[in-house]
């Protein structure tokens, strides 16, 4: 890995490798039972600096829920510098992991589309005097 300015903010790098093998589920019906118990879960793993959810906050980009407990999550952080961004996919994992009927979860950190204020819920740019 090579060496970051701290004082670079331009630099998106993050400050730790993300696993860019994580798979999304292929095939096999969709389990809509278990989609409501997960997406729950995930309401609670919460931003350390903004807060909020991650899903209100708009950091959730993909969530796959199917029969036989697996579940499947794209997600971004708001920045790559976050001072969590190394531990949020496993508190993800942990939260999702958490509902009856979970067998297997795979979350995948991604960089792009970056995150901005708009994909916040409208109830999250209200509650942050945003609107």
């Amino acid at each position: 890995m090579t060496e970051r300015d701290p004082f670079d903010f331009d630099n998106k790098a993050p400050d730790f490798e993300i696993d860019e093998d994580v798979e999304r589920p292929e095939g096999g019906e969709e389990d809509p039972a278990l989609m409501g118990p997960v997406l729950e879960a995930l309401k609670t793993v919460r931003d350390p600096e903004i807060p909020m959810d991650l899903v209100e906050l708009g950091l959730i980009y993909e969530l796959i829920v199917k029969k036989g407990g697996v579940v499947f999550v794209e997600m971004t952080l708001t920045t790559p510098h976050c001072p969590v961004a190394a531990s949020m996919p496993g508190e993800v994992e942990t939260a999702i992991r958490a509902v009856p009927g979970v067998d297997d979860v795979r979350v995948k950190l991604v960089w792009t589309p970056p995150w901005t204020p708009e994909r916040m819920s409208e109830e999250a740019r209200l509650e942050l005097g945003m609107l």
